[in-house]
């Protein structure tokens, strides 16, 4: 397998720049998530690794080899798309061998790999079957399939899961969890997904716009959010956003006034902060509790009941709206007045330029 190195990776389109030097290494090994909102430049990013799109900028890296204008059947990548692509006259033999039967392998050459490949899989018993055969999560083993007999130095998956119901999408992240673990590949993911990043990656680069956001562990993407943008997209369901004003700091502590959540205090390590910014206070739906007196009076607009936890869309006096994340046995329905409170020490806090202001 290889390490990848990105720097400075930059392109355009007619002018206009849609990845704005992107500065990452890749281990060897490694599994990596690309994530972010549709038109973000995810898909862009790893075609332009792949080599189906040119770079305008910047130098491309895999193991030892500069590739930016390396041929992409000379980069040894495999790539796994969101459509199948899957010849439907074929067998699945004849599909998982296609590129071997392209570069003129041998026939017990491409006996040989297309059996490990289904070992690998799980796929043995569908080797003489035709696509019309096969369900979606078996065409796209196939489609893995196609990769791995390639044996490639890096695996780059294209929301391979997106054209699969939810059951399947489950299982076919464990194929691939599985498949990572098993072949120590180095793999590339791209999805806007952010269940998929959370429990596929070793690391997740969140995009926007073309601009790398965040990069990090999952877990630490959650908990330390880098700026406003990564702290909405990370988490589901999504983290709530209120604005509040600095009123007063004393030593490292911060008094805000908010509309939402009346008065509000925070402990900063350090903040480069001035008495009157405007700042915005993010929390997690499940950093409310329903209070008795002495809370925030809310009415219930929505409600979710999800077996395990039961999800409520509260407004507030503000007009402001929250999610609030209730206990799963919560008799709460549209309409109902009640009180939360919000768990303020469980805040996370973001500046007038949305970065996040470091708290104790």
């Amino acid at each position: 397998m290889a390490r990848l190195s990105l720097t400075g990776l930059a392109k355009d389109y007619d002018g206009n720049r849609v990845i704005d030097g992107i500065d990452l290494d890749v281990e060897d090994g490694e599994f990596v998530v690309f994530v972010g909102p549709s038109g973000c430049g995810k898909s862009t990013l790893l075609r332009m690794i792949a080599g189906l799109e040119d770079i305008s900028a910047g130098t491309l890296t895999i193991g030892e080899q500069v590739v930016n204008d390396v041929p992409p059947k000379d980069r040894r990548i495999a790539m796994v798309f969101q459509s199948y692509a899957i010849f439907p006259h074929m067998t699945v033999r004849e599909n998982v061998a296609f590129g071997l039967t392209i570069a003129g392998a041998s026939k017990a050459e491409k006996e040989a790999k297309v059996t490990n490949a289904a070992r690998i899989l799980q796929m043995e018993h569908l080797l003489d079957r035709r696509p019309s055969q096969l369900s979606g999560g078996q065409r796209q083993r196939v489609a893995i399939g196609r990769a791995i007999v390639r044996n490639p130095e890096v695996f780059l998956f294209d929301e391979p899961l997106s054209n699969l119901d939810a059951a399947l999408r489950v299982d076919m992240r464990l194929e691939i969890a599985k498949l990572h673990r098993d072949l120590k590949a180095t793999m590339l993911y791209v999805t806007h997904d952010q269940v998929e990043a959370m429990t596929l990656a070793d690391r997740i680069v969140v995009l926007n716009e073309g601009v790398v956001q965040q990069v990090g562990a999952p877990l630490e993407l959650y908990h330390k959010p880098a700026n406003r943008f990564v702290a909405g997209f990370i988490g589901s369901p999504k983290m709530n956003f209120f604005s509040g004003r600095l009123e007063a700091i004393e030593g490292r502590e911060l008094e805000l006034a908010s509309a939402a959540l009346g008065q509000v205090k925070l402990i900063a390590r350090d903040a480069n902060l001035r008495v009157g910014d405007e700042l915005t206070i993010g929390l997690r739906p499940q950093h409310f509790e329903i209070s008795g007196a002495g809370g925030i009076d809310a009415t219930v607009m929505l409600v979710e009941r999800l077996g395990n936890e039961t999800t409520a869309v509260v407004q507030l006096p503000s007009g402001d709206r929250a999610t609030a994340e209730l206990p799963a046995d919560n008799p709460v329905s549209i309409g109902e007045r009640l009180q939360i409170r919000p768990k303020v020490n469980e805040a996370k806090l973001f500046d007038t330029f949305g970065a996040a202001v470091v708290l104790a």
